[in-house]
Parts: structure tokens; sequence; C-alpha cells
């Protein structure tokens, strides 16, 4: 195997899929889209190998045979605790050296690996929506999880592991994230994690936020901001697509054609690219989330661009071609 450091997105995505098929939970669509992924690339064989030769290094520092470890992780899909200590003991093995993969950060392995677990998990193009303990409604988009922190006391402890949240409190609660942690005062928010920082955007109430280093701040109903573990960007007006997915809706608002794409396409599996030459074309409208098709169809019936599938699995968005 090469030792060159790999595409950390690509050793990401290993881990999930690994942690799908190992779970239990994968479907016959589910492996097949995994067989499609990994032949794609020679990058995505090499990270599904290393993954695959941390968990023989795991199962032999545990003891375990294969047969066992399949035993175990069966049990654990009935016992959330003891499936996340095995993940978690995969994490630890990724960021424990000695490999040769320079980059991969087991902190975002751990994180990718423990959403399978999480009480409150979507998949790609999902929404879903709960009603919690103390009478609050959370709400998951696509590809996100939410687990709950054991804890004593009277106030709900929630951390968001991935992706979008949408919470509307019915008690005292505390949100943390890997940047810090959330502190909402009778309000309905929602909370993003990003690769660099975390976006909180309030709808009623206000949100305290407290980075990991000690930086607060008070976020008012109708103001949105981006804050790191060090530090907290001043608040902007929340934009509408902030809330608007949770119905099913991916709003609009004069952005750019690119950028409604890359949105729309963490709701959908394969690939989908836009040319340059349509890129910074600005859109204005509601899309719907739960039909990407549908979508993409919309935005080519009002802008000069055309939608083409040249493989299974890859969309290409380019400059409609002139009529003869």
């Amino acid at each position: 195997m090469s030792h060159a450091t790999p595409d950390p997105e690509v050793l990401s995505q290993a881990a999930d899929w690994f942690a799908l098929l190992r779970s239990g939970d994968a479907s016959s669509e589910d492996t097949r889209r995994w067989r499609d992924w990994l032949a794609r690339h020679p990058a995505h064989r090499q990270g599904w190998a290393l993954v695959e030769r941390i968990q023989q290094q795991f199962e032999a520092a545990t003891g375990d045979h294969p047969a066992q470890a399949d035993a175990t992780l069966s049990r654990a899909r009935d016992n959330r605790l003891r499936r996340r200590g095995l993940l978690k003991g995969l994490a630890l093995m990724l960021g424990a050296g000695g490999l040769g993969w320079a980059g991969w950060r087991a902190d975002a392995v751990q994180q990718r690996l423990a959403a399978w677990s999480a009480p409150y998990r979507t998949g790609v193009g999902e929404i879903r929506a709960w009603t919690l303990a103390d009478g609050g409604r959370l709400w998951l988009n696509t590809e996100s999880a939410v687990d709950g922190v054991d804890a004593d006391g009277p106030v709900r402890q929630l951390r968001l592991l991935r992706g979008e949240m949408l919470l509307e409190t019915g008690g005292p609660v505390r949100i943390t994230t890997p940047a810090g942690s959330l502190r909402p005062l009778g309000t309905r928010f929602t909370v993003r994690l990003g690769e660099q920082q975390t976006l909180v955007a309030v709808h009623e109430g206000q949100v305290e936020i407290v980075t990991t280093q000690g930086r607060r701040r008070v976020i008012p109903a109708g103001r949105q901001t981006r804050f790191s573990d060090h530090a907290i960007d001043p608040p902007s007006p929340v934009e509408p697509a902030r809330e608007a997915w949770h119905r099913g809706v991916l709003a609009a608002d004069d952005i750019r054609l690119a950028d409604l794409l890359a949105e729309l396409a963490r709701y959908r599996h394969g690939y989908l690219n836009v040319s340059p030459a349509v890129a910074d074309l600005r859109v204005f409208g509601g899309f719907p989330l739960t039909d990407t098709d549908q979508a993409l169809a919309m935005l080519e019936a009002v802008l000069p661009i055309q939608v083409t599938h040249p493989l299974p699995g890859w969309t290409e968005v380019r400059p409609r071609a002139p009529e003869k």
C-alpha cells in the first residue's frame, strides 16, 4: 500500500462506509452504492484498505477474532454505548500513528463514526423530526447526527456530531459542538457544523455562544453568526435558507448557481458538477429538497443551462446548447 498522504475527504467517506456496513443497518442498495464508490477511483480502494487494516489491528489489540467482532457489533446494535465504545476504539487506532497516513485526525474520524450510533440521525437526502421528552422539537437536515450526553441535573444535554439541526426548545438545554457550546434562552434556532466554523441562526428568542476558549456572545432573534473555538464573527441577518430546509425547501435569494448546486448536492448521491461558464448565474426562488431531480429540472426551465448525466451517478450542469 502506498504511504502518500490521502485526501482526508476520501478517508472520511471510507470511515462512513465502514461504519454503515458493519452496523447491521445497511440495505442491499447501500451495499451496491458502496461497491460503486469503491470502483470509482483507486484512492477509494486505498482508503478502504486502510480502514480494513485498522480494524484488523483493533481486533488483534482487543483479542477479538473477526467472528467475535461481528458478534460484538451485533450485540452492540441493541446497546448504543457498547457500539460507540467499539467505534471509538477504531477511531483511536486511526489516530495512533505508525501507519504512514499523515493528515488524518482521530477526532474527526471518531466524530463521523460516532454519528452512526447516535439516537438521532439522518442519511443523504433525509430530513426528520423528533419530539423530545421535555416537549421540545428537533429537526435534522441531510446527513446529520445528534447525540444525547449522559449528565445529571435538570438541563438536557445534546451534542451535534454532524450536519445541521433545528431545535425548538421545550425546557433548559445545552448544545455542544467541537467549537464550543450553546445555551438557548426560550428559543428556536439552527446550528450547522462546518469545516472551520459552526453556524448559528436564531429564529426566536436568543442564544448564548461560549467557545471552547471562553469567548462569549448572545445572538438575538433574526441574526446569525459563525464561530470557531477562539472567535465569534459579527452577527448578520438570518438567511431564509437556514430554516426553510426543515419544510423540504431550498430557499434561494439572489445566490450564485454554483452555491445553490453545492447545497443541493448534499441531498443526493453521486457527483454534481457545474461549468464555470454558468457558475455565476443568479438564482431566486424555492426548490424541493425531497426531489433533487425536480429541482434541477426547474432550474433548467428558467436558466440558460442544460443538465446531463454522462455517467451513472454523474450529473453535469453546463450552458444550454444553441438551437439549430
